[in-house]
């Protein structure tokens, strides 16, 4: 069975899903990498570079660790698919959090990279959502 349509292109539905895998596998090292670090790096190191509780930031390392691997395990095992968007809801609510606090302490160029990982999780959200 051939995807390729008149001029040699995926089907919309065909490449939308590929960009939203590619979206969610980077996204999930990425908070993978970030929460796995919140949950290794003594409290004291952490504190110095981020002015919240060292408890607090334990927490958000948890639920960067537990989103990031609920934007892929679903999908790759099938199990439970719905609770993709809501992994991806979850981290969006720690986005603007971190968007907040970086724009307060560093300003706004320092709020892009978080903002925009905030939009990208609003994206997969949305369409894990609607193709749910």
């Amino acid at each position: 069975m051939s995807y390729a349509t008149p001029g040699n292109q995926l089907p919309r539905s065909t490449s939308m899903t590929r960009a939203l895998w590619v979206v969610q596998g980077l996204l999930a090292l990425l908070f993978l990498f970030a929460g796995v670090t919140k949950l290794v790096l003594p409290i004291e190191e952490m504190t110095k570079q981020m002015p919240l509780p060292g408890a607090f930031l334990r927490f958000i390392g948890v639920a960067e660790v537990l989103g990031g691997l609920g934007l892929v395990l679903p999908g790759l095992t099938g199990i439970r698919p719905g609770l993709t968007p809501l992994a991806a809801a979850g981290l969006v609510i720690i986005m603007v959090g971190a968007t907040v606090l970086s724009a307060a302490s560093g300003g706004i160029r320092s709020a892009l990279f978080p903002l925009i990982v905030g939009l990208l999780l609003t994206f997969v959200a949305y369409r894990r959502w609607r193709v749910e």
